[in-house]
């Protein structure tokens, strides 16, 4: 029967007995003889699909188990927190072990973990059902249906409630920026036509993605996405969203090819998808109309004006931007020689950011770890990490210049990047490995043949043994995180109103920086170390060190002695009202706090 939106709908009373028509767990398809012929599909709401072991096609589960087998929440959701600190995280490459780890054993060995490192939040990436497990969950076949390959719904709900007895937020990776072309599990073609729930044509086909674009102008489809955020955050007790893509829905060249210089006209013209500005609005709107403790997090690489600004002054309603620009510039330093870094471009990269609008920054996130890119780690180290990361044995000089510089790659884009900081699963200890997904060999549509990798879990896990072991040097890079997050944590300094960069030396390759009431002292050269180097501050008085990379327990030479007291005197310095001097030794990050 067709409703008066237009919409076929079927209802099946219960049984007689008041159980449901549908038993719990039935497998259910939708049949529809289209203009293409007769098609079977997973209904687009199902709320659980499943891969039978040997088979390809996924099966739609009927969901509605008895009262006593539903997981009930225990614990409320965590307030916002001020200061986001975001622990990127995917289930299934979670163990040590190469296998797809289970939202159950995540619950019991992950989050602990996340919560001793010092993070208050987790984003969990591939929870939307995904048929193809190496798309990272980007690839979503059934949008309402936790992936079945970590567990059931429940486990997923166990989960989260443990996060937030933890205190944890728990942010989830969306994707609505696109679909699946899978045509056997997901939406595409769902009623034998192109344009059901997408553009049709060109404009409905992701080049670069090799997938489905939403028709963001149609009502129906409009419905599906907002229905499906306010989902997550009620079934799961979700705590908000990384938005995935946003830039690709908000311009019909999905930001490809093309570059922002930050001039209007490249956000306000004849490229920008009305429809997908209007939709993320009317999400956002939504979202934080009946939650108004959620976070909402964009991924945006082009810098659209009011993008985090809320609908109400006319912006887009995002809380933050991912600030894509820092790890890009990162990847683009490493590939040259540190002796060639300028202190100004590292700044001006961390700073440029819309007026008023909160951006999440991040040294490297999953996209950095995966096949094909490298690690900040391994850009410094690379092979030398196999067989020089045991404290008995010898270092070489790119294991101590690599150990150096990520821990002040780290702790600089915390402090200058921005208002929330990120980091993916295992850098926060330099994970020596890629990640590559378990994958058969391919053809793609140019011709080209990909090998694969026999289908192995090897590249597909974290190594978290590594950063504990204290006979090894990526425990003190481990370490040197922690105290990272638990300094941001007791002084909140990326989301403090003050903030004033002193010094970009270029000579010195020395970067001072106040952030709330403490001092940032950078000296970014490779081989001068400096005594007696006078630093701007703005508070008189007495300070101390309160973090300190060369620290022995960071796996530094200890350079620094922790019971100096510095005290100020009035002499201006880099038009500072005061100032104290310090020993800065060559590759290292001092924190100074105002004693009194």
């Amino acid at each position: 029967d067709s409703n008066d939106l237009g919409v076929w709908e079927i209802f099946l009373p219960n049984n007689a007995d008041g159980s449901p028509p549908i038993p719990h767990g039935s497998r259910v398809k939708v049949r529809m003889d289209t203009p293409s012929g007769i098609k079977d599909s997973i209904p687009a709401w199902i709320k659980y699909s499943v891969q039978t072991p040997g088979d390809i096609p996924y099966n739609g589960i009927y969901y509605d188990p008895p009262e006593e087998e539903k997981y009930v929440f225990k614990h409320p959701q965590p307030k916002r927190p001020k200061s986001l600190r975001i622990y990127e995280t995917h289930v299934g490459m979670s163990s040590p072990e190469p296998k797809i780890n289970t939202y159950a054993n995540f619950r019991d060995e992950v989050l602990p973990r996340i919560k001793r490192l010092g993070y208050n939040a987790v984003q969990i990436m591939a929870i939307q059902e995904h048929s193809y497990y190496g798309s990272f969950g980007y690839h979503v076949t059934n949008f309402f249906a936790p992936s079945s390959r970590f567990g059931s719904p429940e486990d997923l709900k166990s989960l989260i409630d443990r996060a937030h007895e933890l205190g944890l937020v728990v942010l989830m990776d969306v994707v609505h920026s696109h679909a699946s072309n899978n045509t056997l599990d997901g939406l595409n073609g769902f009623d034998g036509t192109d344009t059901h729930y997408f553009h049709g044509g060109s404009r409905g086909h992701h080049w670069m993605w090799d997938s489905r674009v939403f028709n963001y102008g149609n009502k129906e489809v409009i419905r599906f996405l907002l229905s499906n955020a306010r989902w997550w955050l009620e079934e799961y007790k979700f705590d908000g969203f990384r938005f995935d893509g946003a830039t690709s829905m908000m311009y019909t060249h999905h930001g490809l090819q093309v570059t922002f210089t930050g001039s209007y006209h490249e956000y306000f013209g004849f490229a920008t998808d009305v429809d997908a500005v209007v939709y993320l609005m009317l999400m956002n709107d939504l979202i934080h109309g009946f939650y108004p403790e959620a976070v909402t997090i964009g991924e945006d690489v082009s810098g659209m004006p009011t993008f985090a600004l809320p609908v109400q002054v006319g912006g887009v309603g995002f809380d933050y931007r991912l600030h894509m620009a820092v790890a890009d510039k990162w990847i683009e330093l490493l590939k040259g020689n540190d002796e060639a870094w300028e202190m100004g471009n590292i700044v001006h990269t961390l700073t440029n950011r819309r007026w008023l609008e909160k951006c999440v920054t991040y040294a490297e996130s999953h996209d950095q770890a995966l096949v094909g890119d490298k690690t900040i780690a391994f850009w410094l180290m690379d092979k030398d990490m196999y067989d020089f990361m045991a404290l008995n044995g010898p270092s070489t000089p790119n294991i101590d210049r690599g150990i150096a510089l990520h821990k002040m790659i780290r702790l600089i884009t915390m402090g200058l990047g921005g208002e929330g900081y990120l980091n993916f699963m295992g850098n926060e200890f330099g994970h020596p490995e890629w990640i590559d997904f378990p994958r058969g060999p391919q053809v793609l549509p140019s011709g080209k043949f990909i090998p694969g990798n026999n289908n192995s879990y090897d590249k597909c896990r974290r190594r978290f043994d590594l950063g504990d072991a204290e006979f090894l040097r990526y425990h003190g890079m481990q370490q040197f995180d922690q105290a990272m997050q638990h300094l941001e944590e007791k002084y909140g300094f990326m989301t403090s109103d003050h903030q004033y960069v002193s010094r970009k030396h270029e000579e010195d390759k020395v970067i001072v920086f106040e952030k709330g009431d403490l001092v940032f002292v950078f000296n970014f050269h490779w081989s001068s170390s400096y005594f007696d180097y006078r630093v701007g501050c703005l508070k008189p008085g007495k300070y101390k060190v309160v973090l300190d990379s060369d620290a022995g327990l960071f796996g530094g030479f200890g350079r620094i002695h922790h019971t100096a007291e510095h005290f100020t005197s009035d002499c201006q310095h880099d038009n500072r009202p005061h100032s104290f001097s310090v020993y800065t030794p060559s590759r290292t990050c001092v924190v100074y706090a105002p004693m009194n």
